[in-house]
């Protein structure tokens, strides 16, 4: 298989968008649950260093952390609205990859055609 650091770092932003979507699926799934804290997935910052610091980005190192936003009465704070954003980013977030990736192969393909 033929790989670069920006195809890597397509397939890395891939993997931490699916995490973060699964999380915030979590999070709208529990929204009525009491002491039920929000999940946030940050893996943006350790690919950005990584890519700063001219390394090759390693997929899958995201970190899942519990939101510390004030909470209800109930010890519960997720917002179905902040959710509902956070979901639609993700979304439109893992499309503009997905394109990315496409036109990565797509130059390869053209490349391999012409001879």
């Amino acid at each position: 298989m033929i790989t670069d650091s920006t195809m890597t770092a397509l397939h890395a932003s891939l993997t931490g968008l699916q995490q973060r979507q699964r999380v915030t699926a979590d999070n709208i799934a529990n929204v009525q649950t009491p002491g039920f804290l929000a999940g946030r997935v940050d893996f943006e910052s350790t690919l950005q260093s990584a890519i700063a610091g001219g390394e090759t980005p390693t997929v899958g190192r995201s970190s899942v952390n519990r939101s510390m936003d004030p909470t209800r009465t109930d010890g519960n704070n997720v917002n179905l609205d902040t959710e509902t954003v956070i979901a639609t980013e993700t979304g439109l977030r893992y499309q503009l990859s997905i394109s990315a990736l496409d036109g990565k192969y797509a130059l390869l393909r053209s490349a391999l055609r012409v001879q």
